[in-house]
């Protein structure tokens, strides 16, 4: 009986520090990844995004559309996570970088960011088709179906080899 239940201890203290880790994460907006994501020689990255749709995914709706919640979740980073994470990310700018690659609180420093693996353990995302279908799917009153590789190169911003 003691055996189950320091076993049930742990396992709801491991939950809750989870928990708490999780929430250690905030989005921070894409001004931060701007501050080294658009020089050329990093793949300006930040003007390819500002220029593409997802940027720009706010200004697609319309009237009421632009309030709906079940729009807001796919159009805004900002409208679809937690507003308490929230640390200077704003609904304007609509999909931003932290949309596929998870909030930058923790990550975003250049010190961390030269390490992948650091980069990963505080917060940052890989993103992977799994990524894109939580928007791109039969849910959305405009989908005409996904091609994830096709669409993948579209918004591809990798850094160029040296």
């Amino acid at each position: 009986m003691l055996i189950r239940s320091l076993l049930i201890g742990c396992f709801l203290f491991f939950l809750g520090s989870t928990a708490l880790m999780a929430q250690d994460f905030e989005y921070v907006g894409a001004k931060k990844c701007k501050m080294c994501h658009n020089k050329p020689a990093t793949g300006a990255q930040y003007a390819q995004w500002a220029d593409s749709k997802h940027a720009h995914a706010m200004e697609s709706l319309k009237g009421d559309d632009a309030t709906n919640p079940k729009c807001l979740k796919c159009h805004s980073t900002a409208a679809s996570v937690d507003k308490s994470l929230i640390a200077t990310l704003t609904v304007e700018e609509g999909v931003s970088c932290e949309s596929c690659h998870g909030p930058g609180s923790k990550y975003f420093p250049n010190a961390i960011m030269k390490d992948r693996e650091k980069a990963l353990a505080n917060g940052m995302m890989i993103p992977d088709e799994k990524v894109c279908l939580a928007c791109h799917n039969s849910e959305s009153p405009n989908f005409k179906g996904f091609n994830y590789e096709e669409y993948k190169t579209k918004i591809a911003h990798p850094i160029p080899a040296k």
